[in-house]
């Protein structure tokens, strides 16, 4: 591991201003002193978690929203993106993405085909979510060996879980920006004794992307540009739900549906026709008698398919993932163990999906996975200053490949099956030091089974520009984790620091092969496989927050972040590809009555520890604004006036989370004026 020491100064220095400027990551409470955040996505829905969570809801999230879930994330601490133009980008956590990351809609699987491709967009849409929660840890591994990099759980309360007096909603309507959004959405919630339902609907359209003038790669030479070429998009959806409700429990269901047509960057004249239908179902029964005391069950059947339409209309591929999942899980009471109390969370999971690739460009075969997880989550309060918690999982996993549909058209092979039995387990501990500070630490053990396409694929991916290759002999991802993160607290004031380290003994990356390239018809592709490879990533985060002032005229408060990631491939020598550099936030807010108003500067550094097959990513400094005003509209409902000045001094900026062959093509947004208002009521 590379000591700290040995990084170039201006980065010990912008380290070194964030930490005195002793900032935090994102918008906070108008409260005195932070109340602890219970996140959802742990089992117990304990607000003292040993886990590292960041939790973004309020008014943070109507400031945060983007067209997409990983450009809303971008920028809380160790979460960054992939970044596909403003229509497909999905959060990247620690350096990790794809299938080391677990999407959930309301704790439960999120069916799609994100994770098979970078222009591939996830099915939510921030404009109906009302909280995100990342989280890491041992809670997260209950939801998989793919929640190795952590779990991103979107919320948006389609299954009420409790009663709702009257009718209740929310309206929001945004305009501009780089991509001069037209965007809007309704909620609707109503009730009565024993019954509750929600409604909610979204449309949004964009332009292409408004971007600094730049030299766009185009046959062998450049073109001037100022937006990127076939980066609109036209998303909406709604959902409807309902609950029955009683005094400890609730059995409820919901039906949603999503729509997305969005254009693929690195092809101009190809359109993505994007849907999902997802019928979801949830309850829990609470205050149970005997060694149980509450039991919860969920579960969902969805219906997704994108095609990816040519110019002239005509459809060359056709992706589809139909598939449900199942989860019941139970809270055992709490029970004196030694001098401390012990509560748990065990419970099972399954899971199905067919997934198939259609047409000319499919460079995977279809392909059938099924999932059974058993698992367990306990928490020992040994004293108000001791908590630890252990968290383990075992899967049985089997992907199966139909082969070739068509004999003439040989390139899958055979009809093909692999089971895998990943086992994971993981521990953490808090400890409240006294006063103002607390430590926690985590360790875990896991492995991950290859998916589908790391063991099958075998053609163009059309959206990356290469020659994809599986290998029916992978073996099972295996890693170990720690983090140890130290906090101090003190009324609006705060501190956090952290550090992580990650090896994998066997990590499974897509490498150039070093083969020559495939040729098809006048065009080449260079050729890529899934290979297991030794690997390490390690890193640190810091956000904080300090009250400068606070008078008759408002109150000033300091905030910012730092975080880094470094990767190696320990089996060739070389860094990983696509991590983000090391980065800083530095922010003064001010807030007096409803109003407030931020600026910030955000700063990445240049991303040169790349593989042989990339190039470096130039570093960048953006400045950004943004005010709100909530006004009061009688009783308990108001509005949310906000605009957003992003970008002040239209900085040119690369995202080097990227893929190389799409980063050139796709800069970060410009300059942009962006407003709306959000009525709550």
């Amino acid at each position: 591991m590379t000591p700290i020491r040995s990084f170039p100064r201006r980065r010990a220095l912008v380290a070194a201003a964030c930490l005195a400027s002793c900032c935090a990551a994102q918008a906070q409470d108008d409260t005195p002193s932070l109340p602890s955040v219970v996140v959802t996505g742990n089992p117990l829905h304990s607000a003292d978690v040993a886990a590292p969570a960041s939790s973004l809801g309020g008014d943070a999230l109507v400031l945060r929203r983007g067209s997409s879930l990983g450009d809303t994330l971008n920028g809380l601490p160790g979460v960054a993106s992939t970044y596909y133009g403003p229509g497909a980008n999905r959060p990247v956590i620690r350096g990790q993405d794809g299938d080391r990351i677990r999407m959930l809609d309301n704790g439960g699987s999120s069916l799609d085909a994100s994770s098979l491709s970078f222009d591939h967009a996830v099915p939510v849409d921030p404009l109906v979510v009302e909280r995100v929660e990342v989280l890491r840890g041992p809670a997260a591994l209950l939801y998989g060996g793919s929640a190795v990099g952590g779990v991103v759980n979107t919320l948006d309360n389609r299954i009420p879980r409790r009663p709702v007096q009257g009718v209740t909603g929310a309206l929001e309507g945004r305009l501009g920006g780089a991509a001069n959004e037209r965007g809007g959405s309704a909620l609707l919630e109503t009730g009565g004794p024993g019954f509750a339902v929600h409604v909610d609907a979204f449309a949004r359209k964009t332009d292409d992307l408004s971007v600094p003038a730049f030299n766009r790669p185009v046959d062998g030479g450049t073109e001037r540009r100022d937006r990127i070429v076939n980066s609109a998009g036209d998303a909406k959806g709604g959902a409807v739900g309902g609950s029955l409700l009683w005094d400890h429990g609730y059995l409820g269901a919901s039906v949603d549906t999503y729509r997305n047509d969005y254009g693929s960057v690195a092809e101009q004249d190809v359109t993505l026709r994007m849907k999902r239908d997802r019928f979801a179902v949830g309850g829990e029964v609470r205050d149970l008698a005997g060694p149980v005391s509450t039991v919860r069950l969920q579960g969902s059947l969805a219906n997704y398919q994108h095609q990816e339409v040519e110019g002239s209309g005509e459809v060359g591929t056709t992706f589809k993932n139909r598939g449900g999942d199942l989860r019941l899980e139970a809270v055992h009471a709490r029970t004196p163990l030694g001098a401390g109390q012990l509560e748990g969370v065990f419970g099972v999971q399954a899971e199905s999906s067919r997934f198939a690739a259609l047409g000319e460009e499919a460079f995977v075969p279809t392909t059938h996975t099924r999932q059974l997880a058993g698992f367990v989550h306990e928490q020992w309060r040994l004293s108000p200053e001791w908590q630890f918690s252990g968290g383990a999982r075992v899967e049985s996993v089997r992907i199966a490949s139909e082969g070739d549909a068509n004999p003439a058209d040989a390139r899958f092979g055979d009809p093909a099956e692999r089971r895998f039995t990943p086992k994971s387990a993981a521990l953490g501990a808090v400890w409240k030091l006294g006063g103002p500070w607390q430590l926690t630490a985590n360790a875990a053990y896991t492995e991950r089974a290859p998916t589908s396409y790391e063991l099958y694929a075998d053609g163009v991916h059309a959206a990356t520009g290469t020659y994809e290759r599986g290998s029916l002999d992978q073996r099972l991802e295996r890693g170990r984790n720690l983090d140890l993160a130290l906090q101090w607290r003190s009324g609006p004031d705060q501190a956090k620091l952290g550090v992580f380290t990650s090896r994998f003994s066997n990590y499974i990356a897509l490498m150039r092969t070093g083969a020559p390239d495939h040729v098809d018809g006048d065009e080449s592709f260079p050729v890529y496989g899934f290979q297991g490879v030794r690997a390490r990533l390690y890193g640190a985060e810091f956000e904080g927050r300090k009250r400068l002032w606070q008078g008759a005229a408002g109150r000033l408060e300091a905030e910012g972040q730092l975080d880094l990631v470094r990767g190696d491939n320990l089996s060739n020598g070389q860094p990983l590809p696509r991590l983000a550099p090391l980065r800083a936030t530095a922010a003064l807010a001010w807030q007096q009555g409803g109003w407030m108003a931020r600026a910030e500067v955000q700063r990445a550094m240049r991303q040169s520890r790349v593989p042989d097959d990339d190039t470096a990513t130039p570093g960048w400094t953006i400045v950004n604004l943004a005010s709100t005003y909530r006004l009061p509209v009688g009783g308990s409902s108001d509005a949310l006036f906000f605009v957003r000045l992003n970008n002040l001094g239209n900085q040119l900026a690369y995202n080097a989370s990227t893929i190389s062959t799409v980063r050139w093509l796709a800069p970060l947004a410009g300059r942009s004026l962006s407003a709306g208002v959000r009525v709550t009521f």
